[in-house]
């Protein structure tokens, strides 16, 4: 990038992107990319990377994309310059999602670096957490991270949490019967020396011996001998992510809200794990959506104390990102 007078240096948003590129993804399938363009970045939804048996509409698809597009506006803000945003901003290029100008040079607040400090420490927790209660100032911290977006997260009391949790396990069972998303699953976590996107065997976690927490077995087609059985936690902390209205910009706001709050959640030490399955299958997505209140969920949340997590791997930044030499 040339840059402008009082402008960034060459290096910044390749910086930032490759920030982003260190959001979640449905199965770590990381689809997006990203063009610089002077002072602005474009990002794209690579519909290559669709999981079109588990996602057929795009959803989990764009909130990927929308959780990368809160890292890139975090990571230019943590750079010095106000973002701002446009989204699908051309209607000629449906795979144009967003785009980010730097609109002015200021200096970010110190509570901002901590928040972009964390994009590199947040990883999705597989294993169990402990039994401490989550704390209430911590809770109305990650649900103003949600509102800061544009979307809700209400943690779920016991009776509903332990019917969002049967939902759950419902939905895997019922995800699990379909062939098609076997063979899925079973591209997604195939090991491979040189790969650099997927869910890896060390982030696969261990089996839940009650069988209680509806968490992804990605063991399910990589079996492996050493996995153990272990107990979770009895009592998690849930909380539901929804959005007012269910289209393609509902579904990028709520993937710019999953991440503030997952971001937020690793700056107070918790530790998060999405949980879609309740979300995949449209029969019990319906039963956590309120219609009436035009409120449509599109993330279930599991929140506590737990060891650190393993990171999962990332494409390098020649492969997402066009306009600019890779760092």
């Amino acid at each position: 990038m040339t840059a402008v007078s009082g402008g960034p240096d060459e290096r910044m948003l390749p910086r930032c992107v490759q920030a982003a590129s260190l959001s979640p993804s449905l199965h770590n399938s990381q689809p997006w990319r990203f063009r610089a363009t002077g002072s602005a970045v474009e990002v794209f939804v690579d519909r290559e990377r669709q999981l079109r048996e588990l996602d057929p509409l795009g959803r989990e698809m764009l909130i990927s994309v929308g959780a990368a597009v809160f890292t890139l506006r975090l990571a230019i803000r943590r750079e010095g310059w106000m973002p701002g945003l446009s989204l699908f901003p051309e209607s000629g290029e449906p795979d144009l999602v967003a785009r980010i100008r730097l609109a002015r040079p200021s200096p970010p607040p110190a509570g901002l670096r901590v928040l972009a400090d964390a994009i590199a420490e947040r990883h999705t927790h597989r294993r169990p957490l402990a039994s401490a209660v989550v704390p209430a100032d911590a809770i109305e911290q990650i649900t103003k991270a949600a509102s800061d977006e544009g979307a809700t997260l209400t943690i779920a009391g016991a009776v509903s949490r332990d019917a969002i949790l049967g939902l759950g396990r419902v939905a895997e069972q019922r995800l699990r019967a379909h062939g098609g998303y076997r063979a899925e699953l079973g591209r997604w976590t195939q090991p491979a020396p040189s790969r650099r996107d997927g869910i890896p065997p060390a982030a696969i976690g261990p089996w839940d011996a009650l069988e209680r927490m509806p968490m992804r077995d990605f063991g399910l087609m990589q079996p492996q001998v050493w996995r153990t059985a272990e107990r979770f936690e009895t009592h998690p902390t849930i909380a539901v992510l929804a959005t007012h209205g269910d289209g393609q910009r509902e579904w990028v706001r709520a993937g710019q809200a999953l991440q503030r709050v997952l971001l937020v959640a690793t700056c107070l030490h918790l530790a998060t794990t999405p949980i879609s399955q309740p979300v995949e299958v449209p029969a019990i997505r319906a039963l956590l959506t309120r219609t009436d209140a035009d409120q449509w969920a599109q993330m279930v949340i599991r929140l506590g104390y737990g060891t650190p997590a393993p990171a999962s791997p990332r494409r390098p930044l020649a492969e997402i990102l066009e306009g600019e030499p890779p760092m």
